[in-house]
């Protein structure tokens, strides 16, 4: 049976791929941020410490982006 957190990491990845195909960057980052968020927590349902990190990691990463790309306007 499918789980609400099954439910959010698909959606995670959804918004990840989606990003991967947008051209701006800005609306790209804030995809990725709100994927990442998703995987997140579905990670965190599951317990797995390696994607934990890999996830908070990518979170991360993708907002210093974001900012980068709002400071260099």
């Amino acid at each position: 049976m499918i789980n609400i957190f099954q439910i959010i990491g698909a959606l995670g990845l959804i918004l990840i791929s989606i990003a991967v195909l947008i051209k701006k960057k800005k609306y790209e980052d804030i995809l990725f941020i709100l994927g990442g968020l998703c995987l997140e927590a579905y990670s965190i349902s599951i317990k797995n410490i390696i994607f934990i990190i890999l996830q908070a990691v990518f979170i991360l990463a993708s907002g210093y982006e974001l900012i980068k790309t709002y400071v260099k306007k």
